[in-house]
């Protein structure tokens, strides 16, 4: 599945210009993948694509001078997460999840470059995938799709280090 999530990545690299999922399904199939990988993740990217949408339609809205716009409905629905606030992980999730990319997370969030609302995702989209525990590559793609879900590229240390290989590393 997650050749397929990584051939999409680079193919429709903005996720506004990814087809359907029909005719991506009919895509994937010309591009020579097993139809059970382009299942898989079709399923996976409509989970993907329902969840990113149920979450900027919440999210308050950006004004020409970048300050937020929040309307008082909205900001009903949507409150930021407060400084003092601790996201706890199930027993399921720490299992499916393991320490490397719970570890991987928190890098992100504590970094910076994780807002909360796209961790949420990742999250759940990982927990979507298989995989027992999911490994630290894996979640390092499912980030790379969360950006791309909300149409936005990483920044340039953030990309380097989800694409960085990091098997050729040594440890000082």
């Amino acid at each position: 599945m997650f050749e397929v999530l990584v051939y999409v990545y680079e193919n429709y690299w903005q996720g506004d210009a990814c087809p359907e999922l029909q005719k991506l399904g009919r895509k994937l199939t010309a591009a020579g993948f097993d139809a059970e990988e382009i299942q898989a993740a079709l399923v996976w990217l409509e989970g993907l694509n329902t969840a990113a949408q149920g979450t900027q339609i919440n999210l308050p809205a950006k004004t020409s001078s970048g300050l937020a716009e929040v309307s008082i409905a909205a900001s009903a629905l949507f409150q930021p997460q407060s400084a003092n606030s601790l996201r706890i992980f199930s027993v399921s999730e720490q299992m499916h999840l393991g320490a490397q990319c719970l570890g991987f997370i928190n890098f992100l969030e504590t970094s910076g470059v994780l807002p909360p609302h796209m961790r949420e995702i990742v999250i759940d989209r990982a927990m979507a995938a298989p995989g027992d525990p999911v490994t630290l590559d894996d979640l390092k793609i499912i980030v790379l799709m969360v950006y791309w879900s909300f149409g936005e590229e990483p920044d340039a240390l953030v990309l380097d280090e989800l694409c960085d290989d990091t098997e050729g590393r040594l440890a000082h």
